[in-house]
């Protein structure tokens, strides 16, 4: 079974991959029971043909081209291409599948995926092409494509032949046997390869949500008690308690935060207008119960990936113990579906709160401490971000756009055979455009509040943790007074956000 932590080391970490002898041997196993068990017999795609063409059996002395046909004729991608990381989740999450001893598949395949993880060969695999049942058919028969030598990949950041990169290596293609091509093109794979590194991006995106809420406040001297134990703990909900909690242990050492009761419980006011806010804007005070769901979002598609990543997800199931191989829909997607459609209304929610801090600290007239779009230049000459908001208000407005479910969105197709389907690589995928977008609002808003604090001359009050972010930031986008492009600081501002371990 792996855990987050071991995903993240091979992905991200270059961690190599090493099998124990006894998987390997589960493995073969299960071939071995598979090339007995189906002679004379009518199973799905090692003598039948593939979908809608299954009721077409397949001579014995062609079940081998059959799973080479599957795998040629399936390799239809189109659109964007799929980053490295996304595809070596992509690979890992297929791989773990065989592990399990289920498929029937000769060990040459999941010691094959292996060598091409360890070397960092990425097969090309383009985002366009899945429906996600029966499985991620199109997306997984381009990385069978480079299993068997044909196709391309990247390597050494180049775009090559397969079969130069593994000649070059000594690497030999894998060679189908039973139902090798149908193993490795039917699964839930690319969703949740995707989906897990959705997953690592949104954990980011929360902390650095949180660490801007945290600052924003710092900024407008707000008052305690909204994220404090006492009134969060009224709330019955994991996620707000935790968001709070968080926000306490990052402002720690804040000279910025006031209390309530020295302000307005211990001095009467005869004032009829009381010029001081009583109660700040809810971008402000309501960080734990809006950033909340979204934390319990974040546990729950963990806890859904987790279990799709360590399952076994292809069809037919080839049971040794049991002695039986089962047809099903382990391949439908939808578990992984409707989790990424809760995951990116999560994260648009996240985004859509940080655009609005964002337009509070631009807002001269409702924030009264702060320069219009935190300009410190002269009015009217200089600009500051006022044009920044303007990406930042784009790119979350398609956020809101994409976030409309693809769960629902089944379009049968196939003949027909594939009646009800679940979407899941699109909902993946959509995900993974709205985690981006994010990033970029995410960008434009750190780049506000470094002008804010700079403004009110402030760093040396906020919290130790608000001091070291705005420390590290500063040396790559320190303050600015004149007007420049800034499309390079908001890429590398992106870069900061994305790739900082937290």
């Amino acid at each position: 079974m792996l855990n987050l932590n071991q995903v993240r080391a091979i992905v991200f970490d270059n961690e190599k991959i090493e099998f124990d002898e006894d998987v390997l041997n589960n493995i073969e196993a299960g071939f071995e029971f598979l090339q007995k068990y189906s002679q004379e017999k009518v199973i799905y795609g090692i003598n039948t043909g593939f979908g809608p063409m299954a009721q077409y059996r397949v001579s014995k002395d062609c079940r081998t081209q059959l799973q080479y046909n599957l795998i040629r004729s399936h390799a239809t991608g189109a659109g964007n291409l799929l980053s490295p990381v996304y595809i070596k989740a992509i690979m890992l999450t297929r791989m773990t599948t065989f592990l399990h001893g289920y498929s029937g598949i000769h060990p040459q395949v999941v010691t094959l995926i292996s060598e091409f993880i360890n070397h960092d060969i990425t097969p090309l695999i383009f985002e366009h092409g899945g429906v996600g049942a029966s499985g991620d058919l199109v997306q997984l028969a381009h990385l069978a494509l480079c299993l068997i030598g044909e196709g391309e990949v990247i390597y050494k950041g180049e775009r090559q032949p397969t079969g130069k990169v593994m000649n070059e290596l000594g690497l030999q293609p894998i060679k189908m046997h039973i139902r090798e091509g149908l193993a490795l093109a039917n699964g839930t794979s690319a969703m949740t390869g995707i989906g897990l590194i959705n997953l690592f991006y949104a954990k980011k995106l929360l902390h650095w949500a949180i660490l801007a809420s945290c600052l924003v406040n710092e900024i407008t001297a707000s008052f305690d008690d909204h994220f404090s134990i006492e009134l969060n703990h009224t709330k019955l909900h994991k996620g707000q308690q935790s968001v709070a909690e968080k926000m306490r242990t990052t402002l720690a050492g804040t000279q910025r935060i006031r209390k309530r009761e020295d302000f307005f419980y211990k001095k009467g006011t005869e004032e009829t207008y009381i010029k001081d806010k009583v109660q700040e804007y809810y971008s402000l005070r309501c960080v734990p119960q809006i950033l909340g769901p979204v934390w319990d979002e974040i546990d729950n598609a963990e806890k859904v990936l987790l279990n799709e990543l360590n399952s076994v997800d292809d069809n037919p199931i080839v049971d040794k113990e049991a002695g039986k191989v089962l047809h099903g829909g382990n391949f439908h997607g939808d578990y992984v579906a409707y989790e990424m459609d809760k995951l990116k209304i999560g994260i648009t929610k996240l985004t859509m709160l940080v655009e609005r801090q964002m337009n509070y600290l631009f807002h001269d007239r409702i924030n009264d401490i702060l320069p219009p779009f935190v300009n410190l230049g002269i009015k009217g000459l200089n600009y500051g971000l006022q044009a920044a908001q303007f990406t930042a208000t784009s790119t979350t407005a398609e956020c809101q756009t994409l976030s409309n479910p693809m769960y629902i969105h089944s379009i049968p197709n196939n003949n027909d055979n594939q009646d009800v389907v679940s979407m899941g690589t699109n909902a993946a995928l959509l995900t993974k455009t709205i985690i981006e977008n994010s990033f970029q609002v995410m960008s434009i808003h750190y780049m506000a509040i470094i002008q804010a604090v700079s403004f009110l001359k402030i760093e040396d009050k906020l919290s130790l943790k608000g001091k070291e972010v705005y420390s590290e930031i500063c040396a790559f986008f320190p303050p600015f007074v004149e007007d420049t492009p800034k499309y390079q600081d908001i890429e590398r501002m992106k870069a900061y956000l994305m790739n900082k371990e937290l």
